[in-house]
């Protein structure tokens, strides 16, 4: 059985996934995720790793080929390396066949690729880092409000009146939330008003990149219930009619894409 490891090296969050790439039989062996916070991101990289080979039940010499994405300069074990996009363009279409668009909601950034069905990338378009529609940007106002991550999503959705925040500057963003605590807004109006706000943005990636359906979500953000409501009611509003998909392996896109691109350049390499 041959056997991959991918690693997607984020700007807040390392992702590992360990995989059967048997053509026609891949599967996911398993998983790991860790927040990188003040970690040196090379040692988190490997912790990772060693994390997800521990889940598997496996020993390094196990795998055949580590594919690295994202910061992956930082995977000093690598085998080889792969951009971004490719690796979220396969591991969507490793997710769900049918991907025509990736909407890839991460630390810094949205990206919005429209892929074939072989997953090559066709074209994109990207947010600029300063914009206030990142995972990051959520993280710092989940801080701010004192709520713990794995209540965000359950507070949102909960939200009768959300209140949106500038899209542009996170600067301004922050001023947005500020102000709002000051005028007592219920926090989930709060959140569930950033969450519309990132939605904004993506919307507007899609309608630049002409993208079609269905669109599978991809990154951190993709984990959240409450992503997905406030992303298919952007939609509803801009008139789209776009099928809308993610699963709990949202997160993992990345790694996943560059195992099994790691599996092809592997095969690549056996045959010469």
């Amino acid at each position: 059985m041959p056997v991959t490891a991918g690693i997607d090296v984020g700007s807040s969050a390392i992702k590992a996934v360990i995989m059967n790439v048997e053509p026609g039989k891949e599967e996911i062996l398993a998983r790991a995720v860790q927040r990188i916070r003040r970690r040196d991101a090379r040692k988190a990289a490997r912790a990772t790793y060693e994390q997800a080979l521990a889940e598997g039940n496996l020993q390094e010499k196990d795998i055949e080929y580590v594919a690295a994405s994202g910061e992956g300069e930082l995977v000093d074990f690598k085998s080889g390396f792969f951009y971004g996009m490719t690796t979220h363009a396969r591991g969507a279409k490793f997710m769900f066949p049918d991907t025509a668009t990736v909407a890839d909601i991460g630390a810094l950034h949205q990206r919005a690729i429209a892929v074939d069905k072989e997953a090559k990338v066709l074209q994109y378009q990207m947010t600029g880092q300063c914009a206030s529609s990142s995972g990051q940007f959520m993280e710092n106002i989940i801080r701010y409000l004192g709520v713990r991550m794995d209540e965000v999503s359950d507070l949102a959705l909960k939200a009768t009146n959300p209140q949106r925040i500038s899209t542009v500057c996170a600067v301004l963003g922050e001023t947005d939330v500020i102000n709002m605590v000051s005028n007592q807004v219920p926090l989930e109006d709060i959140l569930m008003g950033i969450m519309e706000s990132i939605a904004l943005r993506l919307v507007k990636l899609i309608r630049n990149l002409h993208a079609e359906s269905p669109v599978t979500v991809t990154g951190g953000m993709a984990t959240y219930e409450a992503m997905i409501t406030a992303i298919a009611k952007i939609f509803a509003e801009a008139g789209l009619d776009i099928k809308l998909q993610t699963n709990e392996n949202g997160i993992f896109a990345g790694a996943i894409g560059a195992s099994l691109w790691g599996a092809v350049r592997l095969r690549k390499i056996s045959v010469a």
